[in-house]
């Protein structure tokens, strides 16, 4: 599987796969545990490291070696998810947020009056056994919400009215 990260500027592709971790094409020799829910192992290349890890509004806050860093993780499906949405999109006025894929509500992340930024989650899918965010395309107040925890909704069905 492969996943995208991105950190302060930078974008890194890592692939796990039973023959190991490749960051940006160079194998890598990595093993991590969990110490406690936020506090993680890692030994890399040899070297040993503790991280917290916190998850923010926009990805995860990481903490290696007493420095912070902002990090974004996509993996290869939610990339293709989010680049299909990247068409243009008007500016202004109402703009529905429709499911991508039909699946399972797992959980709406906004009410009606709620101010959102771009990218910012909006409610949990679920489909194929694997959960995905649907994501603000662009900042707005929420007007609408149409999808309620639990519902099944078929692909192109709104889940939330931005104005």
């Amino acid at each position: 599987m492969k996943y995208f990260i991105q950190t302060h500027g930078h974008e890194y592709e890592v692939e796990i796969t039973p023959d190991g971790i490749t960051l940006n094409g160079q194998k890598v020799q990595m093993d991590w545990a969990p110490v406690g829910k936020t506090r993680h192992s890692l030994l890399v290349d040899h070297h040993s490291y503790e991280a917290v890890a916190r998850e923010s509004q926009t990805g995860y806050q990481i903490i290696i070696a007493g420095k912070p860093f902002s990090v974004e993780i996509e993996d290869e499906r939610q990339r293709k998810l989010n680049r299909g949405r990247s068409q243009l999109l008007p500016t202004s006025g109402k703009l529905n947020v429709t499911a991508p894929i039909p699946g399972l509500i797992v959980k709406v992340l906004v009410d009606p009056g709620d101010e959102v930024v771009a990218d910012q989650p909006l409610a949990i899918l679920e489909a194929m056994k694997m959960e995905n965010e649907i994501r603000a395309p662009r900042p707005g107040t929420v007007s609408e919400v149409h999808a309620v925890a639990g519902e099944n909704i078929n692909q192109g069905k709104p889940i939330c009215t931005l104005e």
